[in-house]
C-alpha cells in the first residue's frame, strides 16, 4: 500500500481513534480565510502586561519582581479548591458532578518579547524544573488524581496574552484523553512486558522516516497517526511516567529539544509559529501505572503558510479526524530547517 498518493486512515496506537489522510488533495487551490501575519515588536517589559514582573494583575494582586520563572494561582481559574455543598445533580438522563482542583499560571521569562524559541537553553532548564517541581507537589495532594501541563501559544489559539506563559490544572478526576492513554497503555504493558511508547520509538527509529530531530534523551517526531498539519510529539528513550523521574541530564536534554523544536517551527513559516502543547504522563490517584510513558505534544495549526490554518470543521467535528499532508513529508520538511532562528540571520 502506498501512503503518499491514495487515501488511507491510520490509527492512534494511543487512543485507539482513526485519522483520514488524503495526500492526494494537497494540489487544490485555497481561496478560503487567511490570518493576519503581523510582525509584532514586543517590548522587553510592558507596563499593561498583566504578567510582567512588579505589575498588578486583573484580579489585584501584584506579581513578584521576578528574574526567571515566576507561579501564582490563576485569578480566574477553571477550577475551585471547594464546591457547592450539593456534589451531584441528577434528573432523569441528566447528570453532574462537582469538580475541584486549582489552577496555576506559570511565567517562563520576566522577559516580555520573548517565546520559547526565542529564550536560551539554561532558561527552559528553568522552566522545565518548575514544571517538575510544580508537578511533584501538587501530586502530593490527596485531592488532585491529574495534573495537565500546557502551554496555549498565539492569539490563533486562544492565548490571551504575548506574555511568555503556560498553565497547570490540577483536578480531582481523570480526564478522558488521559484515561484513554491510560488504557492503551497498561493493557499493552500487561501483555508485552514493555512500554508501548518504547517499542512504537524503536519502530520509528529504524524506519527513521517521520523523526524530526533527537538527542541522547529524546527523540522528536511527526506521529504516524498526526491530526494536526505539523504536529510533533516528543518521546524520552528512557522509559519514565512521568516529570517527576526525569533526571538532570534529561532535563537538560528536553530543554535542549524543546528550544530545537520551537525554532524549526519559527522557521517554518518565518514567523511566531502558534500552538497548543502539554506533557502527557500518568495520574497521580496513587495507583501503579507501569504502562505509561511520559510525552509531549504539539499541536499547531498553520497549515500552508503564516496565513493559513487548519480548520477542524465539518467532517472533523461529525465523523472523524482528516489531514491532506502526510507525517512522512511533514517531518521530512521541518527536518530540514536550520536550528539557528530566522530572526538571527536579518
Amino acid at each position: 500500500m502506498k501512503l503518499n498518493d491514495s487515501p488511507h486512515k491510520r490509527l492512534n496506537i494511543l487512543t485507539n481513534e482513526w485519522v483520514l489522510v488524503s495526500p492526494q488533495r494537497n494540489k487544490r487551490p485555497w481561496q478560503g480565510k487567511q490570518e493576519d501575519s503581523v510582525v509584532e515588536q514586543r517590548k522587553n517589559y510592558d507596563e499593561q502586561c498583566y504578567l510582567c514582573p512588579g505589575n498588578t494583575r486583573n484580579g489585584g494582586e501584584q506579581n513578584e519582581e521576578y528574574t526567571s520563572t515566576f507561579v501564582f494561582n490563576n485569578d480566574f481559574a477553571a477550577l475551585l479548591p471547594t464546591t457547592a455543598d450539593q456534589t451531584r445533580y441528577e434528573e432523569g438522563l441528566l447528570l453532574a458532578e462537582a469538580e475541584t482542583g486549582e489552577c496555576r499560571v506559570i511565567c517562563f521569562s520576566p522577559d516580555h518579547s520573548l517565546t520559547m524559541a526565542e529564550m536560551s537553553v539554561p532558561a527552559l532548564e528553568e522552566v522545565v524544573a518548575t514544571w517538575k517541581a510544580q508537578f511533584e507537589e501538587l501530586a502530593e495532594k490527596p485531592s488532585v488524581n491529574n495534573v495537565q501541563i500546557f502551554e496555549n501559544k498565539g492569539a490563533i489559539m486562544g492565548c490571551s496574552n504575548p506574555h511568555p506563559h503556560g498553565q497547570i490544572w490540577a483536578q480531582n478526576s481523570i480526564p478522558l484523553e488521559i484515561q484513554k492513554r491510560t488504557e492503551t497503555q497498561q493493557t499493552y504493558f500487561q501483555k508485552h512486558g514493555r512500554s508501548l511508547l518504547s517499542q512504537y520509538l524503536k519502530q520509528e527509529i529504524s524506519e527513521n522516516e517521520r523523526i524530526v530531530t533527537k538527542n541522547d534523551h529524546f527523540v522528536a517526531l511527526v506521529p504516524f497517526w498526526a491530526v494536526w498539519p505539523y504536529e510533533i510529539m516528543i518521546i524520552p528513550v528512557r522509559h519514565f511516567s512521568s516529570i517527576a523521574e526525569m533526571d538532570q541530564s534529561e532535563q537538560q536534554s528536553f530543554a535542549m529539544i524543546l528550544k530545537e523544536v520551537t525554532v524549526r517551527y519559527d522557521n517554518l513559516f518565518q514567523t511566531s509559529f502558534p500552538y497548543s502543547a502539554g506533557m502527557q504522563q500518568r495520574p497521580t490517584d496513587g495507583e501503579k501505572y507501569e504502562g505509561w510513558h511520559f510525552h509531549y505534544s504539539f499541536y499547531p495549526p498553520l497549515l500552508r503558510s503564516a496565513t493559513v490554518k487548519k480548520f477542524m470543521v465539518g467532517y472533523e467535528m461529525f465523523a472523524n479526524p482528516q489531514r491532506d499532508i502526510t507525517a512522512e513529508t511533514v517531518a521530512e520538511t521541518l527536518a530540514s530547517l536550520p536550528t539557528q532562528h530566522y530572526k538571527l540571520t536579518q
